[in-house]
């Protein structure tokens, strides 16, 4: 049924997009060197890992500097990269990760190996479900990236704070699934992301 519904949903999101993701494409490639997407190796279901998609908002091999984006400020960051950025419209590629099957729309954010590694054994128990594109770790962390801007050690922060606090939100997720949580997750990210 959930897979069901994250193709039906995802077909209909990618084609009423399709125009607003060709001018975000062309955006890209005008204003700075490199491709239209990037893509990194996530930890999915079962620890498998896979090549998440997203609209290019850096510039090509920033992701040699560091994993972690550390605020709009970020000199890494295009100038429509910060647009894209902000109002989360870098993360749209990611319905293509839902129709192959390697996401869900609602699910635990998928990791880096360098994050999940430091997952403890009760932590490892979100990489049993397969991940998603919004959760309530998402919509609880949705300034992430300011919160680490504004920290003079951001990957120490991410690690002892914020990514504790996102697994514990994940676990929530999972020991609540059901179709309605589902649908309330994605409306609340619709608000979020049009506020």
């Amino acid at each position: 049924m959930k897979r069901l519904f994250d193709i039906f949903v995802s077909l209909i999101i990618l084609f009423l997009f399709l125009p607003f993701g060709l001018a975000i494409s062309a955006l890209i490639l005008f204003s700075s060197k490199g491709g239209v997407f990037y893509r990194q190796n996530r930890v999915g279901q079962n620890e498998v890992e896979f090549s998440l998609l997203k609209f290019r908002t850096m510039g090509p091999d920033s992701d040699k500097q560091g994993q972690l984006t550390v605020g709009m400020k970020d000199p890494r960051i295009t100038r429509i990269g910060v647009i894209l950025r902000k109002y989360k419209l870098d993360e749209f590629p990611q319905f293509i990760n839902v129709l192959f099957g390697d996401m869900s729309i609602v699910g635990p954010r998928p990791e880096v190996k360098k994050y999940t590694d430091y997952y403890s054994t009760e932590q490892k128990k979100v990489l049993l479900v397969k991940p998603g594109i919004t959760d309530y770790a998402s919509l609880n962390y949705f300034k992430e990236n300011e919160i680490l801007g504004n920290s003079e050690n951001p990957e120490k922060i991410y690690l002892e704070e914020v990514m504790p606090a996102k697994l514990e939100w994940n676990k929530k997720y999972i020991e609540n699934q059901s179709f309605r949580t589902d649908i309330s997750i994605m409306w609340q990210t619709f608000k979020r992301i049009i506020s």
